[in-house]
């Protein structure tokens, strides 16, 4: 059985509009516990908002924030998939469909860089990127739809061959620079290696790991203990309001590369927008996050 583009488009556009009206369950359980502990008594009632804001918009069906962000999606296709139908396609008009049947409408965010125009469309929209999944016979899709908090100071820079403590003070540097304009406590994805073009993927990547798995990697799995710990000892707390929370996860990945190093850092702000489903060749849907 065939992947239809009907059913693409149907489940993109679903998972954008959950993306923007319910946060991960993860996220909000760690937003919990960042309150529970939280030492700044202001900081502390600013979590509890979050956590207030959040079921008050699934509760209603409204968005948990205003800016809808671009959407985004990283697909894996099994190689034993079939379609019946364009996907590239099928991705654009799951994005005409969510901003026809939105209520509240959605806000105009994407933007022409060339003369700053906005609309609901354009090029290159919705972002996507592809890999391959060896003998699997689904697509498993994944929505992290981009706002300007974090998009705007998400950051990559080329080293020669640097020492951990190198990239560990790179990180420390975007997140600092980024202060409280990235609607903390955030997560921070970094990617490290590859080509430059790479280390974002693989950062965005990071970003979007369910909190609680544990990397793979033990020199890795440090690195994010060690940043998580620096990050939330800069006092800018949620929302900026100071306190003990300024990130929820640090989550970091690597790829092989050469003498240089690229290292990307990417963010998501406190709603950690994220949502995933898997459509299998039988046709059935599996909705994942």
């Amino acid at each position: 059985m065939a992947i239809s583009s009907e059913q693409i488009a149907g489940v993109t556009a679903d998972l954008y509009e959950w993306a923007l009206r319910k946060i991960p369950q993860d996220t909000k359980a760690a937003l919990a516990a960042a309150a529970s502990v939280e030492s700044n008594a202001t900081g502390a009632k600013t979590l509890r908002i979050m956590l207030h804001s959040a079921d008050a918009a699934q509760a209603a069906g409204s968005l948990v924030c205003s800016d809808i962000g671009i959407p985004a999606y990283s697909i894996k296709i099994g190689t034993r998939v079939r379609f019946d139908g364009p996907v590239r396609q099928a991705l654009v008009d799951g994005l005409a469909r969510v901003v026809a049947r939105s209520n509240p409408p959605l806000l105009k965010m994407i933007t022409n860089p060339l003369t700053h125009e906005r609309g609901y469309a354009g090029k290159d929209m919705p972002m996507v990127s592809f890999d391959l999944i060896d003998d699997a016979d689904y697509m498993d899709i994944t929505c992290s739809p981009k706002a300007l908090g974090t998009g705007r100071w998400e950051a990559a820079e080329n080293f020669v061959y640097p020492t951990l403590q190198q990239i560990e003070d790179y990180v420390l540097d975007v997140v600092l620079r980024s202060g409280s304009q990235a609607c903390p406590p955030i997560v921070v994805g970094v990617g490290i290696g590859g080509t430059f073009d790479h280390a974002a993927r693989i950062a965005k990547e990071a970003v979007m790991r369910p909190f609680g798995v544990q990397n793979p990697e033990p020199i890795l799995a440090a690195m994010e203990q060690r940043l998580l710990a620096a990050i939330n000892t800069l006092g800018f707390g949620p929302m900026g309001t100071g306190g003990d929370t300024t990130a929820m996860a640090v989550h970091a990945n690597y790829s092989s590369s050469h003498g240089f190093v690229p290292v990307a850092v990417s963010l998501n702000c406190w709603i950690n927008r994220r949502t995933r489903a898997r459509i299998h060749g039988d046709g059935r849907v599996e909705r994942i996050e």
